[in-house]
């Protein structure tokens, strides 16, 4: 009979509830969205000084500093589309009730293209899963189609609406 100490069934048990980012970056390439871009505010929110947009820092359904509090959100464009008025008209985040879906070009400035698994900078973005993140950007030549980027490798495509995928609110810009 072998016997496990409980220490290694701890974190072994601990690791498979809550397995450890497979990030992977190209340490030859330069940062795409380094730390020095992305200022974390202290708030919840990411302000990339490149662009002046304010990004939350977590995905829908998420809190806390680590965004380790509770599970991201999946929702339908349609739900997607009217998730930041659901948190504006609640007293809204951070302070702001500007918040809004970023379209397809504000949402792939946040693509860390030297890493994948996920391609999203970690230390600004903390436990971003890969996953699928919509935009608010309509696919022109499909009315039933809208654009989204996938963060596994920071690729943007565009799929059915009905869909459930994840939601980063913004604010600025525009």
């Amino acid at each position: 009979m072998r016997i496990i100490s409980p220490l290694i069934f701890c974190c072994c048990f601990l690791s498979s509830i809550h397995p450890a980012q497979a990030q992977t970056c190209n340490a030859y390439m330069v940062a795409s969205t380094p730390d020095s871009q992305l200022t974390d505010n202290g708030d919840g929110t990411i302000t990339d000084t490149v662009t002046g947009l304010s990004w939350k820092k977590c995905m829908e359904g998420v809190t806390g500093n680590l965004c380790d509090t509770g599970a991201a959100a999946s929702f339908t464009w349609r739900a997607a589309l009217q998730r930041p008025g659901v948190v504006n008209g609640g007293g809204g985040f951070a302070g702001y009730t500007d918040w809004r879906l970023p379209n397809i070009k504000e949402l792939t400035s946040i693509v860390e293209e030297k890493c994948s698994g996920p391609a999203i900078n970690l230390t600004r973005f903390p436990n971003t899963l890969s996953s699928d993140v919509w935009s608010g950007s309509p696919y022109a030549d499909y009315s039933d189609y809208a654009w989204y980027v996938n963060f596994n490798y920071g690729n943007s495509f565009n799929y059915n609406r009905n869909s459930d995928f994840q939601v980063r609110l913004v604010r600025g810009g525009q």
